[in-house]
């Protein structure tokens, strides 16, 4: 069965021709009071994104992702291995916050804080209006053979566009291995960390390849997002959408005319100038309702509110609204579904503030030697060896650490020193020995407690079991 021809454009992506081929998108440059306000919110986000990896709180990196070390630094506060679960709320509470602002809101992430959308709209098509110029200048710039112009513009922008890319690198870089170990790395000697070079030569590269070609391809076919919003959109969520009952009239829309009464032809208040199309950065028409490759960027509202402006006609003809709005005038509502997303939002919230709480900076674990039995001493003193670790997960370093029995009479010894000290950010391990007298037994399974001090400060307790004879059961 053939596809309407107005259905047509829900058979084909609109960055492929119909031979199949990439159709290079051109967006017009956007102007406007979303786009100003957007400009901003971006700004923002860039200055934080560049920043805060060098920011430090308490001496703790502001952002760090450092997988191969397993540390990681959120908003300032330290997380280990063993905080993972922490890591894993978090992680949680952000797909739900993405989840429920998609169901309010739509795609709103992808055109106002989307790392992919304000580098490439902000910094990256900026660069290229000022080498190549606006739309036009551009279209005929790809059109024209490759005579000293072209070539002059082309490889200017490929320069920048590299060194940015590069810059963005060393940035990445900077929230996985550290900052103060990036800047160690550039100020010395490039060969001593050959290695790292390559890696950051080949982020470069990736990062080159996705803004100066790939571009809006990672949005309408690498990213998964866009694919959600058919299970996260309803008929109430708030879109960049187009008016259709007042675009298109009764007998559809038409070519503005001065000289024509467009409420008594019954045409429309679109007036079929296609600049919503030409200013958007994805390359769809808004008029053909939500589509999987729109970003929600605005692009299109301001566009379309200079043409009303300039005919006469009033604007909003795409704004902000839900289909259910658009067709039944009907305001904003917060559904039973979204209330449920809030709930289990604001649940999660209280969980991991109640945990951060209840964290400690400290963290002990003491194991007993796997495969070693308990020993019988002289006068009733039974004896297991254990493994200890101790986290130190502030910035200083902990001294004259030491473990006491809390919960029994009886002795703790280390292999090495009775006190030792657990540098800071780091942990001290090693083994230990702990014995009972047979009568602290009241079972062949004891469950010990026991208080690590820093001199005489308890600044932990822990457990572990301590194995017997049956007979002193």
């Amino acid at each position: 069965m053939e596809t309407p021809k107005n259905e047509q454009f829900r058979d084909s992506i609109g960055t492929i021709n119909d031979e199949g081929k990439r159709a290079w998108v051109f967006p017009k440059k956007p102007s406007g009071k979303f786009y100003k306000y957007r400009s901003y919110v971006s700004y923002f986000l860039l200055a934080f994104l560049l920043l805060a990896p060098f920011v430090k709180i308490n001496g703790n990196q502001f952002l760090l992702f450092n997988v191969l070390e397993r540390k990681f630094n959120i908003f300032g506060f330290p997380f280990w291995p063993q905080d993972f679960h922490l890591m894993v709320i978090s992680m949680i509470i952000g797909v739900v916050f993405i989840i429920l602002f998609t169901v309010v809101f739509g795609r709103i992430f992808c055109g106002w804080i989307c790392p992919q959308t304000i580098f490439l709209e902000m910094v990256f098509r900026k660069i290229e209006y000022l080498i190549e110029g606006d739309r036009g200048k551009q279209i005929r710039l790809a059109k024209q053979p490759w005579n000293a112009e072209k070539i002059r513009k082309r490889v200017l922008k490929w320069i920048v566009f590299f060194i940015i890319s590069f810059i963005i690198a060393n940035v990445f870089l900077a929230y996985l291995i550290g900052s103060d170990k990036l800047i160690s790395y550039i100020t010395g000697n490039p060969l001593d960390h050959f290695s790292t070079l390559i890696s950051l030569l080949i982020f470069t590269g990736v990062f080159y390849f996705i803004f100066a070609w790939f571009r809006e391809q990672v949005c309408i076919i690498a990213c998964p997002y866009g694919r959600l919003q058919g299970v996260l959109l309803d008929n109430k969520t708030i879109n960049v959408a187009y008016d259709h009952v007042r675009g298109e009239g009764k007998t559809g829309r038409g070519k503005f005319n001065k000289k024509e009464d467009r409420v008594a032809s019954g045409k429309g208040d679109c007036i079929d100038c296609f600049q919503c199309v030409h200013v958007c950065p994805t390359g769809i028409d808004i008029r053909n309702g939500t589509q999987l490759e729109c970003v929600n960027c605005t692009a299109c509202i301001d566009e379309c509110d200079h043409i009303m402006e300039k005919v006469g006609l009033p604007k909003g003809l795409i704004r902000y609204a839900s289909e259910e709005n658009i067709v039944k005038k009907s305001p904003f509502k917060f559904t039973a579904r979204m209330k449920g997303y809030s709930a289990v939002l604001f649940i999660l919230i209280g969980i991991l503030i109640g945990m951060l709480f209840l964290r400690n900076d400290v963290e002990a674990t003491i194991l007993r030697l796997p495969g070693q039995l308990y020993q019988h001493k002289e006068n009733g003193i039974i004896s297991n060896i254990y493994t200890y670790k101790v986290v130190n997960k502030t910035t200083k370093e902990i001294d004259d650490v030491s473990y006491k029995l809390l919960s029994h009479k009886g002795t703790i010894e280390t292999v090495t020193h009775q006190n030792f000290e657990v540098p800071k950010q780091g942990l001290a391990e090693g083994t230990l020995f702990i014995e009972l007298h047979q009568s602290e037994m009241k079972d062949e399974k004891e469950k010990l407690k026991i208080g690590v001090y820093s001199g005489d400060k308890l600044i932990e307790t822990t457990t572990t079991n301590f194995l017997g004879p049956r007979s002193y059961r």
